[in-house]
């Protein structure tokens, strides 16, 4: 019987090395994707070169990295609700530094193929708006195939706005099944704040839930409360939904990586919940959506 919230971790229970959260394969049963999550104040956070490919993705406030012998700027965003944010990628055998004012997330994943450095504008980030309905979310594609040319990293960001589900139905991807499935590890970093024009009170406990649960690759068993700074992470298994409550927005980054070649996301929906997205065709998607920053007023 799997150990209930095994792989979910509470913001800063992973603190290590100025960092507030790590995820790497320092974690027990954990090989191929990570996290580092900072909050910053004008200081500068460093990782090392090593056989590790890089993601650095601006969740508030800006940024400037340091990299292959330049500096790049990165303009961000006041919060993870005001749409797409500039990354930069920084491939395999390279070391970085990021100096700036707010909170960063550098997804990675170990890999020993050497690709290039690059950056992407917020302006060039694809969002795509996925479900109808209370299953409306958005999706914006940062290190997508398409979107960056990397080894194995699959990163994303999901908007969940008040009220609606996402990660939903529930699915997987643990097992290596050719055209059908892909072997991916994955990781959720969350983020929550009161709806827009909610008029919720500054010490307001915004919270989501998300739930996973055992395949036949593996058993697991997660359902918990989300705040800001909370990951959950994904070895094996159904998972889903990612719930927000009715007066607060949900966002999580999902990074993703496997051993196969090659990147692709295949999953299997959970079969007692496929028809679902089978219904997605009889509604329309959430106007609320998509969610940029709001204009500022004269």
């Amino acid at each position: 019987m799997a150990d209930l919230n095994e792989w979910f971790f509470p913001r800063g229970s992973l603190a290590r090395d100025g960092w507030e959260s790590v995820v790497d394969q320092r974690l027990a049963g954990w090989a191929r994707t990570g996290i580092h999550v900072a909050q910053l104040s004008g200081g500068r956070l460093e990782l090392p070169a090593a056989d590790v490919e890089r993601l650095v993705v601006p969740l508030s406030g800006t940024f400037t990295v340091e990299h292959d012998g330049r500096s790049t700027p990165l303009g961000g965003r006041s919060s993870v609700f005001d749409g797409p944010t500039d990354v930069l990628y920084v491939g395999a055998g390279r070391d970085l530094g990021i100096a700036g004012t707010g909170r960063v997330a550098v997804a990675q994943a170990p890999t020993s193929v050497r690709k290039p450095s690059r950056y992407l504008s917020g302006d060039d980030v694809q969002i795509e708006l996925r479900g109808t309905g209370r299953d409306t979310r958005q999706i914006h594609n940062l290190g997508w195939p398409g979107a960056l040319d990397t080894a194995a990293l699959l990163v994303c960001e999901v908007i969940t706005p008040a009220g609606n589900w996402s990660s939903h139905p529930a699915h997987k991807h643990d097992e290596s099944l050719p055209g059908e499935e892909t072997q991916l590890e994955e990781i959720y970093y969350f983020e929550v704040a009161p709806t827009r024009g909610s008029g919720a009170p500054a010490d307001a406990d915004a919270f989501a839930s998300f739930a996973t649960y055992s395949s036949r690759a593996g058993e697991i068993e997660t359902r918990a409360i989300v705040r800001s700074g909370d990951i959950a992470l994904v070895p094996h298994g159904y998972h889903g939904p990612a719930a927000a409550a009715p007066e607060y927005d949900l966002y999580y980054l999902n990074v993703m990586a496997g051993a196969g070649p090659g990147r692709a996301w295949l999953f299997t929906d959970d079969p007692r919940q496929a028809w679902i997205r089978a219904r997605w065709s009889e509604d329309v998607p959430d106007p609320r959506l998509p969610y940029r920053a709001p204009e500022a007023s004269g």
